[in-house]
């Protein structure tokens, strides 16, 4: 049976039973024998921050609930300690031949080098200088490939703590190796900081190899990364690199473009991302300056002006800026190892459209992938530190249920079955937490039972307005809805507008509850009415197009006698229109419709993440 359909026979039996596990004979056994020698199945004991269970469980999420862990750190940790001592950090420098002349910056002035620093386990008896090891010896590696090594942070040889130190102190004791890489023109890795171009994923792809081809590699190498980190993990997999088994993209970009345009619209930081934020990592006034002066960092000073302008991935004269940049169909086309999404549902920097449909898009092409996604922000699952200062609306609801104190855990499950071998293949699917901190599993998102409810927008009451300008909204209201639901996965909102001017026309849609708080939002320029990041074209005045809006994905619970509100105005957040998209429009309510996604699940799909107070002081209970 695949994956996927044992994922979903899976979670038709919790459906049909209510219960919060699949107790599997394994687990019978284990509770029996833990039950015991040590009583209570979650009163085992910690030793030096880790539970006594044989290490060979592997248990699934909605298994842990009772488990103890270690959350006396700013990370999670391992529930078992590994066995092997941590080796002296090691300076790597790797060569990368494939940049020449015709790529100026280092192909001119030297040979182009990535630099790494790398933590190899000491494994009794092995020698790594060794030209000939045994099989025992040899080790995958971990690692995690980013500009902000020297540029921000520590340096490369250095633990960082926003992840390396997470990664080798969990998992170098349990055999693996641990890389921090810097991406050309940071750190001490030399050429262009190219921002995310082609040099800097032929880098990647160096270094990948590199890793894998060692004596002391198994040949088998894990990508793992947050937000810009986040990237690096999708540039390497579009090479279809033989040696990299998995990636784990944090909050990570599938490509350039789609980070900073919706629909056309821009993110206020779009324009200058390039040379405004990363062009300072390389040009800063130093004697390698001249290594950086590549064709794809000047490209960067043209490109994000561009396409503010026209809202669209430009190409001109050439140039091809932001397709070399965008990086998903390449994955879908070259990629042959697997692929575990992490996402913020309320992330803002890098928006849940990069996990979903992403999710679904990877799953069709036969790539083995599970999601993880709480309702967190750009951050890690395991940082209480931002979870615990979200706003309302944003992630507030659903904390202190956000942190998973598991998550150390549930990535050494995951590299020892992608990188050893070992352990038990991982249930694929999304692990997926509503907007109020209840976590389910769904074979697929969004969930193969979800029901599409239609609704005319003439029939949610739209306030008088029929106009959006500047200083004009637009409020729609719907319900009360007759049960509890989830609205889980991307509404939409198709909307007849007619332009008053040639200068276009933008929306920004926000959904709230009856309360007020905020559920999810939309944004259009639209010249994209079609959606999209292709097909932009001029409006005519007063001439009706169909909007065809998608809000970003969302998983907030409806309880019983609530209702949602839509406000429509021209702008929100941080979106900014173009010069082409300033214009003042009206809105034909008779042609307009809202389709919401919704399932019907109850407490007896959710499971509870360990180490969490469930009923406690009136805290939720399921």
């Amino acid at each position: 049976m695949n994956p996927k359909a044992q994922a979903s026979d899976w979670f038709k039996k919790r459906r049909l039973t209510g219960y919060h596990m699949d107790v599997k004979p394994w687990l019978v056994m284990l509770l029996f024998t833990t039950s015991m020698l040590a009583g209570c199945f979650g009163e085992q004991k910690i030793d030096d921050g880790g539970i006594e269970t044989p290490y060979d469980v592997y248990p699934d999420p909605w298994d842990r609930t009772n488990l103890s862990y270690d959350d006396s750190d700013i990370f999670s940790r391992v529930s078992m300690n590994g066995s092997h001592g941590i080796g002296a950090v090691q300076s790597v420098y790797v060569e990368v031949p494939s940049i020449t002349a015709a790529d100026g910056g280092s192909g001119l002035t030297g040979g182009a080098q990535v630099h790494l620093g790398l933590w190899l386990p000491v494994i009794e008896g092995c020698d790594y200088e060794s030209e000939s090891l045994d099989e025992s010896c040899l080790v995958p590696v971990i690692a995690e490939i980013g500009p902000y090594y020297d540029d921000g942070d520590v340096d490369a040889l250095t633990p960082a703590d926003r992840l390396g130190k997470m990664l080798i102190e969990n998992y170098v004791p349990h055999g693996f190796g641990v890389a921090q890489v810097s991406v050309f023109g940071t750190g001490e890795s030399n050429h262009c900081m190219d921002l995310m171009g082609t040099d800097e994923q032929r880098g990647i792809d160096a270094a990948v190899t590199w890793l894998g081809t060692q004596a002391w590699s198994n040949g088998k190498v894990g990508l793992i990364g947050k937000s810009y980190d986040g990237s690096t993990p999708w540039q390497a997999a579009t090479f279809g690199n033989p040696h990299l088994a998995t990636i784990v993209p944090m909050s990570g970009l599938i490509g350039v473009h789609e980070l900073m345009w919706r629909n056309g619209s821009m993110e206020a930081r779009g324009m200058i991302m390039h040379n405004g934020v990363y062009g300072s990592f390389g040009i800063d006034g130093d004697a390698e300056d001249p290594e950086n002066l590549c064709e794809g960092y000047l490209e960067g000073y043209a490109n994000g002006p561009a396409a503010y302008l026209s809202g669209g991935m430009v190409d001109y004269a050439g140039n091809t800026y932001w397709t070399e940049r965008s990086f998903l169909d390449r994955v879908v086309e070259n990629y042959n190892g697997s692929v575990y999404i992490i996402q913020g549902m309320q992330d803002w920097n890098v928006d849940p459209h990069m996990a979903f449909p992403t999710h679904q898009i990877v799953e069709d092409a036969g790539i083995e992938i599970k999601t993880l996604a709480g309702q967190w922000a750009h951050d890690y699952p395991d940082r209480s530190t931002g979870h615990s200062t979200l706003p309302s609306g944003k992630g507030l609801e659903a904390y202190p249920y956000t942190l998973r104190w598991d998550w150390a855990d549930e990535m050494l499950y995951w590299f020892d079955w992608y990188l050893k071998g070992e352990g038990r293949a991982p249930e694929l699917g999304v692990e997926m937490q509503d907007n109020r901190g209840g976590w389910r599993f769904e074979s697929t998102y969004p969930a193969e039972d979800t029901f599409y409810l239609e609704v005319g927008a003439a029939d949610m009451s739209p306030s008088s307005a029929s106009m959006v300008t500047g200083t004009e909204t637009i409020t729609l209201t719907y319900g009360p809805f007759d049960s509890d639901v989830y609205i889980a996965g991307m509404p939409t909102f198709h909307i007849p507008i007619t332009p008053h001017t040639a200068n276009g026309a933008h929306a920004f849609l926000e959904m709230t509850d009856g309360s007020g708080l905020r559920l999810g939002h939309a944004v259009m320029d639209f010249r994209f009415a079609d959606g999209g990041r292709d097909g932009g074209v001029a409006l005519v005045a007063f001439s009706t197009v169909l909007g065809k809006m998608e809000f970003m994905p969302m998983d907030v619970f409806i309880e019983e006698g609530e209702t949602i509100t839509i406000t429509m105005t021209q702008t929100g957040e941080d979106y900014v229109p173009s010069p082409a998209a300033l214009g003042g429009y009206s809105v034909n309510w008779a042609g307009a419709s809202m389709t919401l996604p919704i399932v019907n699940r109850t407490c007896a799909d959710l499971f509870q993440a360990p180490i969490h107070g469930y009923g406690e002081d009136g805290s939720r209970v399921c």
